[in-house]
């Protein structure tokens, strides 16, 4: 009885380790998808329109200046592969592609896919976003 309870709490614990394992390198793994998958998706030209979009809303200048005075030495994450990791794993990849169809078809509003994303974000990651675009525009 006891050798049994022994193997099956092994056989448990290496269940758990796997599981982790497969949890964390598999939100790696999406998080490296998604970056290539946007990289690839924006030449030049949709470049320059992303960046001439966000030059002229004043929303997103507010917050790009904010991200200026950021100290990052005290921000959970620095990069943007990081800052796909805490997205994946805090709002779900299959929820961030939603958001990304529905942004597409204009049925979702800036200020909807603002609100959801801050209700499942703490203020410390809210900050390390706007430290991470900010770094992006301005390399």
């Amino acid at each position: 009885m006891k050798k049994f309870l022994t193997i099956t709490a092994i056989i448990l614990v290496l269940l758990g380790a796997a599981g982790y394992a497969v949890w964390h390198f598999g939100t790696n793994i999406a998080s490296e998808k998604i970056i290539e998958k946007v990289e690839s998706t924006l030449d030049d030209e949709n470049l320059e329109e992303v960046k001439s979009y966000i030059e002229n809303d004043s929303k997103v200048q507010e917050i790009v200046s904010e991200a200026a005075t950021i100290n990052p030495d005290t921000l959970p994450f620095q990069t943007k592969e990081e800052a796909t990791r805490v997205l994946i794993k805090k709002v779900g990849v299959n929820r961030l592609l939603d958001i990304q169809k529905q942004a597409q078809n204009g049925s979702i509003s800036k200020d909807e896919v603002l609100s959801e994303i801050e209700g499942k974000l703490s203020e410390d990651e809210i900050s390390a976003l706007k430290y991470v675009l900010y770094k992006e525009l301005n390399k």
